[in-house]
Order: C-alpha cells, then sequence, then structure tokens
C-alpha cells in the first residue's frame, strides 16, 4: 500500500482521525507522517493540552491561591498553563496541589515506578526488589505486554529461588 499523501513510497503509519463523527483513514509514509505530526502539534500544542487539563482543576475562591507564585523563578502557575513548562525545580514544590491531581490524571499514577537512568560508570546496579517486580509484572499485564511480564515473571522466580536457596543453605560458623 502506498502513501496516501505522496503516492510513491511504502505507508508505514496508518492514521485514523474522527473530525465531527465523521471516521477518516489516511496511510502515510515515515516522510508524510512527520510532516503530519508537526502539523496536529501546531494545532494541538503540549502547552495548550496541560492548560487544557489544568483547566479541570476546582477554582479556588481565593485569588492568590489561585494563581500561586513559585518563590524561587517567579513563574506563576497561569504562566505555566499558558506556556506548558515549569521555570525550575521548585516550582514543583509551588505548585504541588495542582500538579499532583494533573500528572495523576495524565499518567494514571503520582508514583513513579519506570526505568530507572543507565548509568556510565562502573556503579553497581540497584538490583529490583520483589515488591517492585511484581508491580512491574502488574504493569505489563494491564498494558498488555506480555513478553515483558514473562521477562519478569521469570526475574521473579529466579529471584525467589536465590532467596530459598540462600535461607535453605546451612549457615557457616
Amino acid at each position: 500500500m502506498l502513501c496516501d499523501i505522496c503516492g510513491k513510497k511504502p505507508a508505514t503509519v496508518h492514521l485514523t482521525e474522527i473530525i465531527d463523527g465523521q471516521m477518516n483513514e489516511l496511510h502515510l509514509c515515515e516522510d508524510c507522517a512527520h510532516q503530519k505530526s508537526i502539523q496536529m502539534e501546531q494545532q494541538f500544542g503540549l502547552s495548550e493540552l496541560l492548560g487544557g487539563l489544568a483547566e479541570f482543576e476546582k477554582p479556588s475562591t481565593d485569588k492568590e491561591a489561585a494563581n500561586p507564585q513559585c518563590p524561587k523563578c517567579g513563574l506563576t502557575f497561569a504562566d505555566f498553563k499558558k506556556i506548558g513548562k515549569l521555570g525550575c525545580a521548585d516550582c514543583y514544590r509551588a505548585f504541588h496541589r495542582y500538579l499532583a491531581p494533573l500528572l495523576k490524571r495524565i499518567h494514571g499514577s503520582s508514583a513513579h515506578c519506570g526505568k530507572t537512568p543507565h548509568r556510565e560508570s562502573k556503579v553497581s546496579k540497584r538490583k529490583p526488589d520483589l515488591k517492585e517486580l511484581r508491580l512491574r509484572l502488574q504493569k505489563a499485564i494491564e498494558l498488555e505486554a506480555f513478553e515483558e511480564a514473562a521477562r519478569i515473571r521469570d526475574q521473579i522466580k529466579e529471584m525467589e529461588k536465590e532467596t530459598k536457596d540462600s535461607l535453605d543453605k546451612p549457615k557457616k560458623e
């Protein structure tokens, strides 16, 4: 199948748009899909999305509480809604009351349980504990990432076996 826009390259991206209840399917090559994503981002920018999500919060009657300001950089919450970016690390503390529900709505959780960054140094990597692995397994199952779930399941079994073996081993005195 060739790209619906350029008609030259094979379509590798399949996009379904629903506008005013009308469904339209587009089959795009990689280049045309990239151009389409730029157009969509210009139409629906990240800042408008975040600002729109933040609008769902209940408005406060106290004017200062409704528009808090970061004590370090001076950014107001209204400014954050306009630009979609925080000014500094202290903004997270200053706007916590508003950001926590917003982030929970976007990510589905208020606790980070994702990957840890890769370290270039020779510092030993922290092994995840059983509780963390079980949470990751549950998340993989919910996302229907079954290959990842099987890999995590195998890690859990191996860790449980190591724990059992270490408990069964007689202690040397």
